[in-house]
């Protein structure tokens, strides 16, 4: 049945409300976790040293002496308005404390996915191509390692190895300290010393990117490797690639451009849903390479046992996971003629 634009828009209408219901089920979940599960929310809340004033400060500023729906209610409208509570530490809203480390993540990210997709596609297509090979094995025992290895561990030793060892990538920051940091056009260092034309800043800034990166996609690339793999295995077998070996066109033309193209389509919905667990494992990453993004926030909330930021972070995540889920549907839905739009 051919598709308009009508069905589409239904489409991305209905994935959009389901992403909105998700949404509220993530804040129903955290608002058991942040004021019924604990004893003494106000007192946890506040911090360690608090003073009496500052707990009942906080008892009325999150509605704490109220019913509890009515504190749900409060709290879901905060979330929805843009209020994420406030940090004890500083008094500050949350929100736009997060808003001033998201750059750093965003970038951090983005440049993970698009070493996943130059490095881990095509590893995923010659493993296709030379399947029970040595060279498929050795791709497998690749992308394998990096599942198996915890984060932490697989960041310290590529610290370990190209800083330490090699020298090539410093291990710290986002440049050199004794440069000024471009102006922050988008946040992200890379793109707003290019932006600038600031050679200096965007070499500086490149190496400090392409360490933290490339562990942040090491650790995960092996999913968009093993897709692309098992896609193209699936795809070979079919009447169209015969067709194209039976026309005498070489071996490299039907694997790179007839079964890489059509194999390529879950591989790329299965990396928009990967975007939203790499911001999960920013945390360790950013804390090692001393990254000042979101993770880095988030750990450091943790040992100071900042519990309303500890929330608010979480809640930013699941979002961000529910948002790359909803891109993974739509592209889906739209690179894949057999997936009905309902």
């Amino acid at each position: 049945m051919r598709r308009n634009l009508e069905d589409l828009l239904l489409f991305i209408a209905k994935r959009i409300a389901l992403m909105f219901l998700l949404i509220i089920g993530v804040t129903f979940i955290t608002f058991l976790f942040s004021h019924i599960m604990v004893s003494d929310p106000a007192r946890l809340w506040a911090g360690r040293h608090a003073s009496a004033a500052r707990i009942a400060a906080i008892v009325q500023l999150y509605h704490l002496n109220q019913p509890v729906y009515v504190q749900y209610y409060y709290y879901l409208v905060g979330i929805f308005t843009g209020n994420l509570g406030y940090n004890p530490t500083n008094g500050a809203p949350i929100l736009p404390q997060i808003l001033t480390y998201f750059p750093a993540t965003l970038e951090l990210v983005l440049a993970a996915l698009v070493i996943m997709i130059f490095i881990g596609i095509p590893l995923g297509a010659i493993a296709a191509a030379h399947s029970g090979k040595a060279t498929d094995h050795i791709i497998r025992a690749f992308y394998l390692s990096g599942w198996a290895t915890p984060s932490f561990l697989g960041a310290l030793l590529m610290s370990l190895i190209f800083t330490y060892y090699l020298g090539i990538f410093p291990s710290h920051g986002m440049i050199n300290p004794s440069l000024t940091p471009p102006y922050p056009i988008t946040g992200m260092y890379v793109l707003d010393s290019l932006l600038e034309g600031n050679i200096p800043d965007f070499v500086s800034s490149l190496r400090h990117l392409i360490l933290p990166a490339s562990a942040l996609a090491f650790l995960n690339f092996g999913i968009a490797t093993r897709m692309t793999r098992a896609a193209m295995l699936e795809v070979f077998p079919l009447d169209y690639i015969k067709s194209a070996r039976s026309k005498g066109l070489k071996e490299y033309v039907v694997i790179y451009k007839h079964a890489l193209r059509n194999a390529l389509i879950s591989t790329v919905t299965v990396l928009a849903l990967l975007t939203g667990s790499l911001l999960s494992g920013t945390v360790v990453i950013e804390n090692i390479f001393g990254w000042p993004g979101i993770g880095e926030y988030a750990y450091e909330a943790v040992v100071s046992y900042n519990f309303p930021v500890i929330i608010a972070v979480t809640v930013v995540f699941s979002i961000g996971v529910i948002i790359s889920n909803l891109i993974a549907d739509i592209l889906y839905a739209v690179l894949d003629p057999r997936v009905e739009w309902r």
